[in-house]
């Protein structure tokens, strides 16, 4: 399992005042930190912007270049704007992220074809909603990987990513077990016939109630995802309880 940042985003404050000063420095420090505390993969996601803004993600991609080699999740629910970044990235980054929107299928999945990006199929249906159990999240999936494949994304390209649920949702239990047996399923290849990577944002369980409920829930929820099979872990990788998660997982084997 692979521990990738989601540390640089603009919803957090210093994130969000480099992008409007267009100053390089603070974000390119917190990508170093982030390497440094274990991540192996970076996501850039500069937030919801206009039209006069399309160009927040390139700055992003070219400042985080410029300090590290890792490979970078292009964030964003607009294409202009994961355009933008393509245009500068080094390397070949993920896309985050398809859903069954009819704009994203029309927008996004063509950009992934055309530069054979990596892509993250985000387990959101046509109303951007999870579906609520397991029958759904793999029948959604199914669809999407389908979808994908038809437009001429090989299937290798692929990132399944089932929705983790809000803590104050009334069924997130539910729903977490759920996405816990949809990643089950699809790294265990019962979906597709073969393994397949998935990823799972462990920051979507407390966003909005950092205060009430303690990080260990995002450490537990993470080791149950690495018993699962998890590819890529979308995590704070400067959060001690994530941290310790990972480590005691590397341990483990």
């Amino acid at each position: 399992m692979i521990l990738a940042a989601d540390n640089l985003t603009a919803t957090h404050p210093p994130v969000a005042q480099a992008l409007d000063r267009l100053d390089a420095a603070p974000i390119q420090e917190l990508a170093r930190r982030c390497e440094q505390a274990g991540a192996r993969c970076l996501d850039l996601n500069p937030g919801y912007l206009g039209g006069r803004r399309a160009d927040r993600l390139a700055f992003m991609v070219e400042a985080v270049q410029a300090v590290t080699d890792l490979p970078l999740i292009l964030d964003s629910p607009e294409a202009p704007v994961l355009a933008r970044g393509l245009a500068v990235c080094r390397g070949r980054p993920i896309l985050n992220a398809l859903t069954l929107e009819p704009r994203k299928l029309s927008e996004i999945l063509p950009l992934a074809v055309s530069h054979d990006t990596d892509l993250v199929l985000l387990l959101l249906d046509e109303r951007s909603m999870p579906p609520p159990d397991l029958e759904g999240k793999l029948a959604l999936a199914a669809e999407l990987g389908e979808r994908a494949v038809s437009a001429g994304l090989q299937a290798q390209r692929l990132i399944f990513a089932p929705v983790l649920p809000n803590l104050s949702w009334p069924d997130a239990c539910a729903q977490t077990g759920a996405v816990l047996r949809a990643v089950r399923w699809l790294a265990g290849g019962a979906v597709f016939g073969d393994p397949v990577r998935t990823m799972a944002g462990l920051s979507n369980l407390r966003s909005g109630f950092r205060r009430v409920y303690p990080p260990s829930l995002e450490a537990a929820v993470l080791a149950m995802l690495a018993g699962a099979g998890l590819t890529l872990a979308l995590a704070d990788a400067l959060s001690p309880a994530v941290q310790e998660a990972f480590d005691l997982i590397r341990q483990m084997g």
